[in-house]
């Protein structure tokens, strides 16, 4: 199978039938010169598209009525003549032929609509996973590992997801399964059920005819859903469009958690200013840039999303672009392959907790937020996962706990672990009790006002104003049990605001202390009564970030990368077992909603004079700057390597080694 390359790009191909002229003007020789030119080394083509159409020369139902060649064939032959990798595409979850003629196997919502695009809607239509619809499936990509036999270096499964249906056929199996279709719970245990059974039964397909092609199963996110099937996977590609919904905080968070799964990973970006097939609209190449040096400092190799036009003839500028950020990238690949992050906090990702489908909670967006802002180095963690090689462990707002959970989590604290927790995390399923021994406080109950206001501690104060602070959301009441420090306190409003009673414009002003803290500390752990998190998230307010990181400070005195880098920087650590050597990344690329509904990045804004302190066991031979082997004066002391950076363009690596 080999690893994974570099400069991927994956090349949609979604084309309807009612264009003519397929892949007339395709030139195999131009193509793959273009790419070569572009440094791309892995390109990603396709069978079978959402139309339902096929871009092959075979039997099987629904190939092009407009495509006069073996496109998919010719693409392969000429990429593969210049050394380029051709995973190949297939569909799953929407595809309008098979829709159109097989109704039957389309998923149904409880009302018993299509889930999907409405009858006078342009749109896909889902297709259940537990209908007959499989065995389509499986004969096709049957077709595919038989006609391309030795030539398949990988397949893509797109829409990979089943949601809860209740067709004919998942009725039946819910009952079958002791399952109530009345019950919103039972209908997704089941979709999940139905949809590991596909990817497991489509992994031993593939291995019959097989043994060595890469296998990816696309559903537009990676969380801890894939824990379940992860073993029919040989990758993983983190689908992250920045402009096309996911935004510029979902890979940062989402890398923070692949990489932990012990398996190599693609940053799947796409060259469009919005999302997929804007025909016409290109990303500015500080943002592409961004990018790709964001998923090289995160781990990631690197994938480009373009779309074939339909006439087939590759766009030259597109590959203009791609290529001015591939050719940096290719000179940066020596220090950037075989990395593993260096971290000192884990986070717990919400996507644990049973119900939340968010892409991106506000709380793990809040956390992301505050630390990266403040270049702490971090993963994000499920529950299975090893504790133990973090300082600090962190459950933001609305995490509980079970009986697993809880004893992982008191080992941790026993051996000398930290945790930080807030709101409702700690607390038993039913949100009535706190369960984590040594949390230091007793539920009492929700907070009576909200919003309501803290006054900080002189420990937790560095930074704030001497004065109370909003809190924009609900917190609880706790009561400190013997022995527990309080930090910050809360403080009530006069009354909440309502039609009966309401002061000025907004909240009403604080009038006395409630008697309830709202921050706490015992040895262990320290405790936000708010969900300061998802405020963080929601509102912005800078108080909440400092509140956290000065009791951040507390439990974890000394950072593994001091710098005076601002927060619009980011800062990574990395090292490379095989080279002996740390890489730290420093990208200064601003994201700026300067329109209505589009992140975008223009212009790069340099810094000059970086300071770096990066804690390491030893003195290293020495520092420098890759990949221009610029040599940097270093000093070490107490067990802290300091340096200098003169100037960050962008993206800078500091290799220490």
């Amino acid at each position: 199978m080999g690893k994974l390359r570099f400069r991927q790009v994956h090349l949609d191909f979604h084309t309807s039938e009612q264009i003519e002229g397929i892949g007339e003007k395709f030139d195999p020789r131009e193509f793959a010169e273009v790419l070569k030119d572009a440094g791309v080394d892995s390109i990603t083509c396709f069978a079978r598209c959402h139309h339902g159409m096929i871009y092959y020369d075979t039997d099987f139902p629904g190939r092009h009525p407009h495509l006069h060649r073996n496109l998919l064939r010719e693409q392969i032959d000429a990429c593969h003549a210049v050394g380029i990798k051709v995973p190949i595409y297939i569909t799953v979850g929407w595809d309008e032929f098979t829709a159109k003629n097989h109704p039957e196997w389309l998923e149904r919502n409880p009302e018993g609509k299509p889930n999907g695009s409405g009858p006078l809607e342009a749109g896909w239509r889902k297709l259940c996973f537990n209908t007959p619809y499989v065995d389509y499936v499986e004969r096709q990509t049957i077709d595919v590992l038989k006609t391309f036999g030795k030539d398949v270096d990988g397949l893509f499964f797109d829409i990979i997801f089943q949601n809860q249906c209740c067709c004919n056929d998942c009725m039946d199996g819910m009952r079958e399964a002791g399952l109530d279709p009345k019950c919103e719970k039972d209908r997704l245990t089941y979709a999940a059920r139905v949809n590991n059974r596909f990817k497991k039964r489509m992994t031993e397909t593939v291995r019959k005819y097989n043994p060595d092609c890469t296998i990816f199963y696309n559903a537009g996110h990676v969380g801890p859903a894939i824990r379940e099937t992860l073993d029919t996977y040989t990758h993983l590609e983190l689908e992250s469009l920045p402009s096309g919904g996911w935004g510029y905080d979902h890979f940062p968070i989402t890398a923070r958690y692949a990489r932990n799964l012990g398996c190599e990973y693609l940053a799947m970006t796409g060259k469009f200013h919005k999302s997929w097939a804007d025909f016409g609209g290109f990303k500015n190449q500080p943002a592409l840039e961004y990018e790709c040096f964001t998923a090289l400092a995160l781990g990631a190799k690197c994938s480009v999303g373009d779309q074939l036009h339909p006439n087939g003839a590759i766009n030259k500028a597109t590959y203009q672009l791609i290529g001015s950020v591939y050719n940096q990238v290719k000179e940066r690949e020596p220090w950037c392959d075989d990395v593993t992050a260096v971290t000192e906090i884990g986070v717990l990702s919400p996507e644990i907790v049973p119900g939340v489908r968010e892409r991106l909670h506000p709380a793990i967006k809040g956390v992301y937020r505050m630390l990266s802002e403040a270049h702490y180095q971090f993963d994000i963690l499920d529950d299975r996962m090893d504790f133990n090689k973090y300082k600090v462990i962190l459950l933001p707002d609305i995490i509980p706990l079970d009986e697993s959970l809880k004893a992982k989590l008191e080992q941790y604290i026993g051996q000398g672990g930290k945790v930080i927790l807030s709101y409702q995390s700690g607390m038993d399923a039913s949100c009535s009790r706190f369960l984590l021994k040594g949390m230091g406080v007793e539920f009492v109950r929700p907070a009576a006002y909200s919003p309501d206001y803290v006054v900080a501690g002189e420990k937790v104060k560095e930074g704030l104003l001497d004065t109370e602070y909003v809190m924009y959301e609900q917190g609880l009441w706790v009561k400190p049990l013997p022995g527990t420090e309080s930090l910050a306190s809360i403080w009530n409003p006069y009354f909440n605001r309502s039609y009966e009673h309401f002061c000025s414009h907004r909240q009403t002003p604080v009038e006395k202390e409630s008697g309830y803290p709202a921050i706490t500390r015992t040895d262990s752990v320290v405790y936000f009564s708010h969900p300061i998190f998802g405020m963080y998230s929601n509102h912005g307010l800078r108080a909440y970030k400092l509140l956290f990181l000065n009791s951040l400070k507390l439990m974890l005195p000394e950072k593994l990368v001091e710098t005076d880098a601002p927060t619009t920087a980011q800062v990574y650590l990395n090292y490379q077992s095989g080279y002996g050597r740390y890489i730290v990344h420093i990208l200064h690329y601003i994201p700026e909603r300067r329109f209505n509904s589009v992140d975008t990045i223009e212009d790069v804004i340099p810094l000059y004079d970086v300071r770096l302190g990066i804690r390491l066991p030893e003195k290293p031979a020495g520092v420098s700057l890759q990949p221009s082997g610029k040599k940097l004066e270093f000093t070490y002391e107490d067990g802290t390597v300091h340096t200098v950076v003169p100037k960050v363009n962008g993206h800078e690596m500091v290799v220490i080694g």
